[in-house]
């Protein structure tokens, strides 16, 4: 079983850059596909990025396309959320997400194995 911590978020202002870290324990990491959401107040959580087990493949939402980008190191069991150019309506909950996966699924209902969130906020 995999347990997974995130860090990294803070306040920034609009046009900055922020690099999120998800900690993974266990020893199937390497199996895991890994994903990035997010959540705003009064919203529901929505996907952000995801790669698969071993970084052959990564999908990115519309809204963050260009500006973020998701990288892992299985060696040392970790995955990264790159984001730059951050703007206002990027303030949300971020939450790292896996799941033993051959693909890398874009809901959050495909994964099973969650961190418990870190706080980004961006000021215009």
């Amino acid at each position: 079983q995999v347990q997974l911590v995130e860090s990294g978020g803070g306040l920034v202002q609009a046009g900055g850059s922020l690099r999120l870290s998800c900690a993974a324990s266990g020893r199937t990491f390497s199996n895991y596909a890994m994903g990035w959401f997010r959540q705003a107040p009064g919203k529901e959580r929505e996907f952000a990025t995801a790669i698969t087990w071993n970084g052959g493949r990564t999908h990115y939402s519309d809204s963050v396309r260009g500006r973020f980008s998701i990288s892992r190191d299985n060696a040392a069991k970790m995955s990264y959320l790159q984001m730059n150019s951050l703007k206002p309506e990027d303030t949300a909950v971020y939450y790292c997400a896996g799941r033993a996966s051959t693909y890398a699924p874009v809901t959050p209902q495909e994964y099973d194995t969650w961190g418990q969130g870190t706080q980004v906020t961006v000021s215009s």
